[in-house]
């Protein structure tokens, strides 16, 4: 009589790993709305405000990149 075998010899659950590929998508989906929506916010400063921040324009990719990747 033949019978499935659920459980895998090597420890690697299709599942479980397809689960956390969801979650870390999500994850990559929300950091780069944040990222899009802080940098689209610092770039409708002017130049006078963003000096008053103590930053220029150079760096507010890198700025936007901080914030979407603490959150």
């Amino acid at each position: 009589m033949a019978y499935a075998n659920t459980s895998h010899a090597s420890g690697f659950d299709a599942s479980v790993w397809f689960e956390k590929s969801l979650i870390s998508l999500a994850e990559r989906i929300a950091a780069r709305r944040i990222f899009r929506t802080t940098l689209t916010e610092l770039q409708a400063l002017s130049n006078r405000e963003l000096a008053d921040l103590g930053m220029n324009r150079a760096n507010l990719r890198s700025i936007a990149w901080e914030a979407a990747n603490i959150a």
